[in-house]
């Protein structure tokens, strides 16, 4: 029954997106203020599939502590499901993303028109004083600056692998950041098929006051995200973070030497 519920969601996901981005085609001649109205009632359907094809429901936790305004999010992520969700949390999330995502046919074009913020990581250097620049420019916008720190789906329990771009993007912005734990992972596994029964659960945690030192805040951003997704996953504590020194490049997306 598992597998039979997991296959006709996925159908019903991928079948779902392809339907909305057809539709949404003429937003891309209006104000991207449209094309975010519609990108939420496509992550409200999304929630529905999930919840009456799965049984997969979410908590909120600690959205109190959202500050009003820009802000840099740093997140967990380990399903799909904050990919699209995080529309319904944050007032106007603007996402940092892979490059190569702006290159697929309509889906890059929707992310072009919402003014997500991409990142080539090989550029090293040059890659991080473009991103922080388009960062600036959403985040005075009022927008909320979504960023993955481990740059894609980490498995529940496994070894946390942070980059340094969340350091850099938070000594740059001067804004608070706002680290969010989350279990998606247990329920939505990376590389499965299966979709689990069960509640997704998102903490919001308590925001990071701007002006750290970028060594500091960045085994903080880790320490805090870390604890609090193990406590929601129950897997032991993560080990400390390693320090930021010498043999790690700081102008590295990837924190490679």
């Amino acid at each position: 029954m598992l597998a039979l519920r997991s296959i006709a969601f996925n159908i019903a996901f991928y079948g779902n997106i392809c339907l909305w981005m057809i539709g949404a085609l003429p937003a891309l001649a209006l104000p991207r203020s449209v094309l975010t109205r519609i990108v939420r009632a496509w992550a409200r359907s999304n929630l529905f599939l999930l919840r009456v094809l799965v049984g997969i429901r979410y908590e909120l936790r600690g959205t109190d502590r959202i500050p009003p305004g820009g802000l840099l999010v740093a997140a967990k992520h380990q399903s799909f499901w904050e990919t699209f969700a995080f529309f319904l949390i944050f007032e106007d999330p603007c996402y940092i993303l892979k490059r190569e995502l702006l290159w697929l046919p309509l889906f890059g074009w929707f992310c072009r028109k919402a003014r997500m913020v991409p990142v080539d990581r090989g550029a090293r250097s040059r890659a991080m004083k473009a991103m922080n620049a388009a960062a600036r420019v959403e985040l005075d916008a009022g927008r909320q600056i979504v960023i993955f720190p481990e740059g894609t789906r980490r498995a529940p329990g496994a070894e946390p692998a942070y980059k340094y771009g969340v350091a850099f993007l938070y000594s740059e912005m001067g804004v608070p950041c706002l680290p969010v734990a989350l279990n998606s992972g247990l329920f939505l596994p990376r590389r499965q098929f299966i979709r689990r029964p069960g509640t997704i659960v998102v903490e919001v945690l308590e925001p990071i006051a701007p002006g750290l030192e970028r060594t500091v805040f960045f085994e903080t951003v880790q320490r805090e995200i870390e604890a609090a997704t193990s406590r929601l996953v129950g897997t032991p504590p993560a080990p400390r973070p390693e320090p930021l020194d010498a043999g790690r490049r700081l102008d590295s997306p990837t924190g490679a030497p």
